[in-house]
């Protein structure tokens, strides 16, 4: 059985902050300091250029895609790092709408996250083969499904309810009518049990700086399903993803493997301060986390329900169509985040008026929830959120 009192411990947590945004940045892992200390002194400082192949670093890419690959329920060596998500979301979109080039839809949900639409857009523009991105509510994603479609392109968990779509469904029914799925794992991975392998996704892609704890900056991982991954094309064919990038060749030729996925020089420094956090991830038990997760938030829900009528919830009720997230909705929340902020609880806040909360169990616990939600509760009793500091949004909110 997981131990989150141990795991908790694992974190350096601000003394008096009760920390519910691992959703948007997970917190810093205790270890990750000595990591990256040695990193930057043992590896780079005394080994300099040599840490390549003495600090195994040409091989961390690959190395901490495989660790990966265990929390998403996907093979060994069918994923890599590097880059970043929007990066990795344009390589799957990419290679997907290769495999059905007689098919012009890319067909998403009105609830993605807005930089994945971005991406589409840009890449449709710049084929300039007829293409179309074609978004409906979520709801209404399967009804939509049809010989029509070339490219299914959901984020799991939506960034903004947390609303979870049902990933072996959807994808099976998109199977069905010959179309390729692409899944964003980002509000997913290390949140909630997944099992790309058992599903048979095509194409998935993640951050690791939320639920994964990586740090800010840290790389994105990309997922080909095995038989894809040595036919797909890479779209965006950079030099670590050649098949002898040393022998400095004038044409590329893609690696075998998931190393064709690779595109520049990974970040070593940032990926050694994953590689510490996934040592805590090693010791999860994913059913125990989710578990773990539903209580958390189901607590939240009753709580803030009972003590906070103002407040409208975003989030499906059932526990089992959410991920680890909940949000509310209040026309003034922008300034009760502040608020809450100024008074040790950190959660945050999605334009134009949802706040959200995350709920990791490696360091969230359930006295937490409940100090949360009084102080939230007060807060909109007293009126606290009605000043004007509390007002003056920031650039990142």
């Amino acid at each position: 059985m997981t131990d989150f009192a141990a795991t908790k411990a694992k974190f350096h947590l601000p003394k008096g902050v009760i920390y519910l945004d691992g959703n948007s940045l997970g917190p810093l892992p205790v270890a990750a300091m000595e990591r990256a200390r040695r990193t930057i002194e043992s590896e780079w400082g005394e080994l300099l250029i040599r840490a390549w192949n003495l600090a195994g670093w040409m091989d961390q890419p690959r190395r901490v895609g495989d660790r990966i690959a265990r929390l998403i329920g996907a093979a060994p060596g069918t994923v890599v790092m590097g880059d970043t998500l929007s990066i990795k979301m344009h390589q799957t979109l990419a290679a997907a709408l290769s495999m059905r080039p007689e098919r012009k839809v890319v067909l998403s949900d009105t609830g993605n996250f807005p930089s994945d639409l971005y991406i589409a857009q840009g890449l449709i523009e710049s084929l300039d083969r007829g293409h179309v991105l074609k978004t409906v509510a979520p709801e209404a994603v399967e009804a939509e499904l049809g010989e029509h479609v070339a490219v299914l392109m959901l984020t799991h968990v939506d960034y903004g309810s947390g609303r979870m779509h049902d990933m072996a469904r959807l994808t099976q029914k998109a199977h069905a009518v010959g179309a390729l799925v692409i899944w964003d794992l980002a509000h997913s991975a290390g949140a909630v049990p997944l099992d790309l392998a058992g599903c048979k996704a095509d194409f998935a892609a993640g951050c690791t700086y939320k639920y994964l704890n990586g740090g800010p900056g840290a790389p994105a991982f990309i997922y080909l399903r095995p038989d894809h991954i040595d036919t797909a094309r890479t779209a965006l064919a950079g030099w670590l993803g050649h098949e002898a990038p040393f022998d400095f060749a004038r044409d590329y030729r893609p690696a075998r493997g998931i190393e064709r996925m690779r595109i520049g020089t990974p970040s070593v420094v940032q990926m050694s301060i994953l590689e510490a956090a996934l040592d805590i991830w090693d010791q999860i038990d994913m059913a125990a986390l989710r578990a773990r997760s539903v209580e958390l938030t189901e607590l939240f829900i009753d709580r803030v329900e009972a003590q906070c009528p103002a407040l409208k919830l975003d989030s499906p009720r059932p526990p089992a169509m959410r991920g680890s997230q909940v949000s509310f909705r209040f026309e003034h929340g922008y300034a009760v985040i502040q608020a809450l902020i100024a008074r040790g609880v950190i959660g945050d806040f999605r334009a134009p008026d949802r706040m959200r909360f995350g709920f990791a169990p490696l360091y969230t616990d359930h006295g937490d929830v409940r100090c949360a939600v009084d102080i939230l509760a007060k807060i909109l009793t007293e009126r606290a959120w009605d000043r004007p500091e509390y007002r003056k949004v920031a650039a990142v909110t």
